[in-house]
């Protein structure tokens, strides 16, 4: 976290509303980011947006540099949490808690058969650990979605989260929507390649070609966005 942002975070928690606002503006993307995972809930996406915001202002009020994380991890929850409490409060949340409950258990049975097997679990696999029909699986799993782009693997076979930082459940989750945000904010250049790299799955000889730049610039670029992006989240 800069120092600039840390002088804007102790100026918005004081009330200053130039402060505030330049905050806002510059943690939009986060901001969007949480709300994309509520689209669908009968809610206009401005309204989610308007909602996160408050969120965000009560992590802004409520953060301290004691609790040992970046701003952005703190902000994600108080930003998704102001967002549920409406929805749950107004009837609109239609995940109940039965199927958090499937997930959950179909999240821990997952991991536990990647560990056994070595490999990604077949549905069948998953259904008999579970006692859960394929059905059931599939309702869980979109009801309680998360953002998964970022899990894309790239030409070595590594998600780009597990480059970044080893990650646990709901934490991992997280930190997937604060990254998001983090690579909104590298040089145009440094994005791409990360994009290339990592969404797409491209190596960086083929990168290269796309960038029209060397395949050593490439990995010149990917080394200095990811030192970036480990600093941000970090």
């Amino acid at each position: 976290m800069t120092a600039d942002t840390l002088d804007l975070l102790a100026l918005a928690r004081d009330g200053d509303e130039a402060a505030t606002e330049e905050i806002l503006r510059q943690n939009s993307g986060l901001i969007w980011a949480v709300v994309r995972r509520y689209y669908g809930r009968g809610v206009e996406p401005d309204d989610l947006y308007q909602l996160g915001c408050l969120g965000f202002l009560k992590a802004v009020r409520g953060f301290d540099l004691a609790y040992g994380t970046q701003f952005s991890t703190y902000a994600v929850p108080k930003i998704a949490g102001e967002i549920r409490r409406y929805l749950r409060d107004s009837g609109a949340v239609k995940v109940g808690r039965s199927i958090r409950e499937q997930s959950l258990g179909i999240y821990t049975a997952r991991e536990r058969l990647r560990g056994q097997l070595g490999r990604e679990p077949a549905l069948s696999e998953l259904s008999e650990a579970t006692g859960l029909t394929p059905e059931e699986i599939a309702v869980a799993e979109l009801a309680t979605a998360a953002p998964d782009s970022l899990q894309q693997e790239n030409g070595d076979g590594l998600p780009l989260e597990s480059t970044l930082a080893d990650s646990g459940s709901e934490e991992a989750m997280v930190e997937r929507i604060a990254l998001r945000s983090a690579i909104d904010r590298l040089p145009e250049q440094e994005k791409k390649t990360i994009l290339l790299r990592f969404y797409k799955g491209l190596t960086q000889q083929q990168c290269a070609r796309i960038l029209s730049v060397s395949q050593v610039q490439v990995s010149r670029l990917e080394k200095r966005a990811l030192e970036k992006l480990r600093r941000d989240m970090g």
